[in-house]
């Protein structure tokens, strides 16, 4: 009866959990990004401008790239979505930490084992005055044992706290992973939209260049011009030429890039030849609160999961300090004789609590219990820091954008001008009015700024890009790829 009484009492008290109750830190008091009285895109654009506007609040599509309207990007993320490695790896990280989860969990239930055994034993009869030799006998021995710990003080359930923490951790870093990749998918096919759309350009100047000096070539035949402008027409032409082979060698780079993202080999697979007038410029550019994106992007996510994993760690050292209670109970059926064996005769049971109190451990408990508070400090740490570089993520990419449309707006209109200033030099050269180097700088100058247009129009379709990838995306509205991926946060999650 005392025995069940203190059994009792025990499972009375198991539902308590030392150490402290994780809760979610708290939002951003911040509601924007950017300095004070710093300049950003405008929420609203009139006039039908083509500028790009900023819809603050707005939710990310989880399939953000869609927003440049391009087939041949949504089918190679499609791909890579299902190919690669690093999804692949991320996968099967998070399934290990929830099975984890159960081996911990595996715990809180009665341990049941089977024991059997079967021993040649010599047994000294010596010393109860018999005097005889050892009398040799066989021992046949099996049954079961229970052992169920009441976790009193909440130690297990913290350790599951900690473990399906940690799985949380998997799950937002699965999420990262597919973050990541659409990112750099996204980068790399505008790279090569870029690359492509500038060697274009280069090709026109090349082919002006040609025609320049077959004109040149012509005025000297007729004694108009002399050997001088024809140098000079075949140096500007050879230092043209020179542009594309550094452009070529970026180009080949962006394409074996997107081959691995998408868990190709260069040798296997080639991408799609990327268009930059087939990339849509998005108009409409939604931008997250910061209270929204501290609870969406996978980074700061999976950074609140450690500080999750660092306060159940807290409970568990506290735990740590105090006794376990266990109850035990074994039944042996043991005989000298197999014909004996299944008799009742020989069945033994035992059954009882059991109390294990730490003493004396040399200051070890404390000090553990002391570096769990230290390392929940450390997370918390690390959590405000991944926050912060966050915030200036996005901050900066926001900035790049409002410079970037106005670099557009800039390039645009100094290539429209190059351009109707290279069509008069050109008239007044043939009219005589006009010397080759004059209509040689003409050129430069349009060849500049049509470079420079294609640049500024290749470097907002990177920076838009940029923008989504530093917003967290939408990967919580679908999951990256199977049942394993990563979802919604985890129910229960913000607090225990």
């Amino acid at each position: 009866m005392p025995a069940v009484l203190a059994a009792t009492l025990a499972l009375l008290l198991s539902g308590c959990k030392l150490g402290p109750n994780f809760a979610s830190p708290r939002g951003p008091s911040t509601t924007g990004y950017t300095s004070p009285g710093e300049p950003n895109l405008p929420t609203a654009v009139s006039g039908g401008q083509a500028r790009q506007r900023l819809a603050v609040g707005a939710k990310v599509a989880a399939d953000w790239w869609t927003i440049f309207h391009s087939p041949a990007l949504n089918q190679v993320m499609k791909e890579a979505l299902a190919d690669s490695p690093t999804i692949a790896q991320a996968q099967a990280t998070l399934v290990e930490a929830q099975e984890q989860v159960a081996a911990v969990a595996g715990g809180l239930l009665p341990q049941v084992d089977l024991a059997a055994g079967v021993s040649r034993q010599a047994v000294n009869v010596e010393v109860s005055g018999t005097p005889r030799g050892p009398v040799s006998l066989n021992v046949f021995q099996i049954g079961p044992t229970v052992n169920y710990a009441l976790d009193v003080f909440g130690g297990l359930k913290r350790q599951v706290e900690s473990q399906q923490a940690q799985a949380d951790v998997s799950q937002y870093q699965l999420a990262a992973a597919y973050l990541s990749l659409t990112g750099n998918v996204a980068l790399q096919a505008i790279t090569i939209a870029s690359v492509r759309a500038e060697i274009k350009t280069i090709d026109r100047i090349i082919a002006d260049d040609e025609k320049n000096l077959a004109l040149v070539r012509t005025a000297q035949q007729a004694g108009t011009e002399n050997e001088v402008d024809v140098t000079t027409a075949q140096s500007q032409l050879a230092n043209d030429r020179t542009l594309i082979p550094p452009l070529e060698q970026q180009l080949s780079v962006a394409r074996h890039a997107l081959s691995v993202f998408a868990g190709k080999s260069p040798a296997s697979w080639a991408p799609p030849e990327f268009d930059l007038d087939r990339l849509a410029v998005p108009r409409v550019l939604p931008v997250s609160l910061p209270s929204q994106l501290v609870r969406q992007r996978p980074d700061i996510l999976a950074a609140e999961a450690q500080l999750h994993v660092a306060s159940a760690d807290i409970g568990v050292a506290t735990a740590n300090l105090y006794p376990n209670f266990t109850i035990s109970a074994n039944v042996t059926q043991a005989a000298t004789h197999l014909n004996n064996f299944f008799s009742s005769v020989y069945t033994g049971y035992g059954i009882g609590p059991e109390l294990a109190a730490p003493i004396f451990h040399g200051g070890t408990l404390k000090a553990r219990q002391r570096a769990a508070y230290a390392a929940f400090d450390a997370a918390f740490a690390t959590y405000r820091q991944t926050v912060l570089q966050a915030f200036g993520q996005v901050a900066d990419a926001l900035q790049a954008l409002l410079h970037d449309n106005q670099n557009v707006a800039a390039q645009t209109q100094a290539a429209t001008i190059a351009a109707k200033a290279l069509s008069l030099s050109r008239l007044s050269f043939q009219a005589g009015n006009a010397t080759l180097l004059q209509v040689l700088d003409a050129e430069r100058l349009a060849d500049q700024a049509n470079i420079g247009l294609v640049q500024a129009l290749s470097r907002r379709e990177l920076d838009t890009a940029q923008l989504f990838v530093a917003l967290g995306s939408g990967w919580w509205n679908t999951p990256p790829t199977t049942e394993t991926a990563a979802k919604a946060p985890p129910a229960g999650h913000g607090g225990t």
